[in-house]
């Protein structure tokens, strides 16, 4: 799909992070953008920053992420591009017990739900919303109506202790993409998946840089953590290249994530 200022195009949690450099790339082809997000303040400010529009959305609501959409079209036009980064995590193990005092506890089940609801379900809501609106579109010369980017992480392969809930999620969401892909085909829409390293993100934003500095020496290479543009990169190479469909790569410098 050639970018330009004819395509809009919906990027979830674009407030920060991976999406708003996946924003920030969108609009530097000139492609329409609105960001969906649950931070108002940051989302109106970068809006307000590269020309976007901004469409308050929580991802586990489904009144949210249709209001959402339909404001994001009556700006833009219906989007033929969806990028979904919108996604949070938690840590927590299975089952454990104090050594000191022999207390046991597990994972709540809430608390696991809660992860799945957000980031895969969330995922899903947007694809088939989005997919919906792209299917009244009249294909472009090549036959490709719009194109779907979602995120998942390299958890999804490599889950850590603690993270069931995390790996269930992403794990879900690579899932559905070669299903999606397929379910779309006929109508011209491609779906990927990125799945992302360690990431210079807002989830690690709180971490001292010498956290931050040993999270980055374990990537093999380059020995660092990754930066949003990066991911933005490959999303857009995913979205441009009509022949890419139905893919989960990883984008995480050759790491393997170690047990903890």
């Amino acid at each position: 799909m050639e970018l330009n200022s004819s395509i809009s195009a919906v990027v979830t949690g674009g407030a920060s992070g991976l999406g708003e450099a996946t924003a920030r790339a969108l609009r530097a082809k000139g492609v329409k953008v609105a960001l969906l997000d649950m931070n108002k303040t940051k989302g109106e400010a970068l809006a307000a920053e590269i020309g976007a529009t901004f469409c308050e959305a929580n991802v586990t609501s489904e009144e949210s992420v249709v209001a959402a959409f339909e404001k994001a079209r009556a700006a833009n036009g219906q989007e033929r591009i969806l990028v979904n980064c919108a996604g949070t995590g938690n840590a927590i193990k299975t089952a454990s017990r104090d050594k000191k005092t022999g207390e046991t506890r597990r994972f709540p089940t809430d608390a696991f739900n809660f992860i799945i609801q957000i980031n895969l379900v969330g995922t899903y809501r947007c694809i088939a919303i989005s997919a919906q609106g792209m299917l009244s579109l009249e294909p472009l010369a090549n036959g490709e109506r719009g194109a779907i980017v979602n995120t998942a992480s390299v958890a999804a392969q490599d889950g850590q202790i603690g993270q069931a809930a995390y790996t269930a999620s992403k794990a879900g969401i690579n899932g559905v993409t070669l299903v999606v892909a397929r379910d779309l085909a006929s109508e011209g829409i491609r779906c990927n998946t990125i799945m992302p390293g360690l990431f210079n993100t807002p989830l690690l934003g709180a971490a001292p840089e010498a956290v931050k500095a040993a999270l980055g020496a374990q990537v093999p290479f380059p020995p660092r953590l990754g930066n949003p543009p990066e991911y933005a990169s490959l999303a857009l190479q995913m979205i441009e290249n009509g022949y890419f469909n139905g893919e989960c790569v990883r984008l995480d410098g050759a790491i393997r994530m170690a047990p903890r």
